[in-house]
């Protein structure tokens, strides 16, 4: 403050006697110690450290902690690609040298920057990171806190991305969801059925003017819009419906390739009757989250998606539904007494 001052002092004007000839320009750090960096400068800072592996490991894990605060902001979330980060930040995912920490710290600077920004999505795409992202829920190479964060990550890319769950199908994507249903951490089973709830739901599709009005976006996630941000919506609205690729991929019995392991519904309703044992040490065979969740996606499957159950299914649903609502008639797995006769009755069917 008094450097300040000073400056202040010399540089001001007499009120008589001649103009001063010369000026002391303002130190540039007094101004930033006032004012603060700008969020760019922030960024480019936090990436520096966070890549440097000169660095001790907790200093560039702060430092991408700090980058992840700065993304959530949606503005500097867009400016990831104009200052140059989305390439170095996505090559941490696949430099050898990485550790889980910092892997798992980069996949949530990256699913916060893509969270209901299109802008974002299509910024990082340019990179094809979805095999990159897949491979991460891998649990013979990543710790159960990496995995479920790269379902974070996913998220972030694949919601209200029509092209991008498209491109599920050539990657792999399905099977590594299926893969999910049986991880060991439940944290991954709960996130990756909620997440395909989303992705199942039908989405409305708003006119240009109800977009360019600042409306809600699809329904099915209400998330605002941002001018700057969703300018893919407001071209193509069509572009955020992933229901439909979805609802095939669902329904596939021979899911990218595999042979005789049916379809993902036909996975989901195993996860639901015949769940994997999960934790540690397989300590733990049920999770009402996760029944909830899939129970879910059925309900979504039948009344939004017009979906049918085959015999063998319906056989093994009701086994389930049905020695559910013996046990206990208020115990409908999150969904209201309207909607479990709603699902109840698709099985009955």
């Amino acid at each position: 403050m008094q450097s300040l001052l000073r400056w202040s002092v010399e540089n001001s004007t007499p009120s008589t006697g001649p103009a001063p000839t010369t000026t002391n320009k303002l130190d540039p750090g007094i101004i930033d110690h006032i004012l603060g960096k700008p969020d760019a400068q922030l960024m480019k800072e936090a990436l520096s450290v966070g890549l440097d592996e000169r660095q001790a490991e907790d200093d560039r894990l702060q430092a991408l902690d700090d980058l992840e605060m700065l993304v959530q902001n949606i503005d500097n979330a867009n400016d990831l690609k104009k200052l140059g980060i989305w390439e170095p930040l996505h090559g941490l995912l696949l430099a050898p040298n990485t550790t889980d920490a910092l892997k798992m710290q980069t996949l949530w600077i990256i699913g916060t920057a893509l969270q209901n920004n299109p802008a974002a999505q299509l910024a990082y795409l340019e990179l094809d990171p979805l095999p990159t992202l897949l491979k991460s829920l891998s649990p013979t190479s990543n710790t159960a806190e990496t995995r479920s964060r790269a379902v974070y990550a996913l998220s972030g890319l694949l919601k209200l991305n029509a092209a991008t769950v498209q491109q599920m199908g050539v990657v792999g994507g399905w099977s590594a969801f299926r893969m999910c249903l049986e991880d060991s951490e439940i944290r991954v089973r709960r996130k990756i059925t909620f997440l395909l709830n989303t992705l199942l739901l039908p989405t409305s599709s708003p006119s240009s003017a109800n977009l360019q009005s600042n409306m809600s976006l699809p329904s099915s996630n209400n998330a605002p819009v941002h001018a700057n941000s969703h300018a893919s919506m407001l071209s193509d609205p069509s572009s955020v419906s992933t229901c439909g690729i979805t609802l095939a991929a669902l329904q596939s019995a021979n899911i990218e390739g595999g042979v005789g392991e049916g379809s993902l519904l036909d996975a989901l309703i195993s996860a639901l009757t015949e769940p994997v044992p999960f934790g540690p040490d397989g300590e733990n065979d049920k999770d009402d989250e996760f029944q909830e969740n899939i129970v879910r996606i059925l309900y979504t499957f039948v009344t939004s998606c017009g979906g049918t159950f085959s015999d063998a299914q319906k056989h093994c649903l009701w086994g389930f539904l049905g020695a559910t609502t013996q046990a206990a008639d208020d115990l409908n797995f999150g969904l209201t007494s309207g909607e479990w006769e709603e699902l109840c009755g698709a099985v009955r069917s």
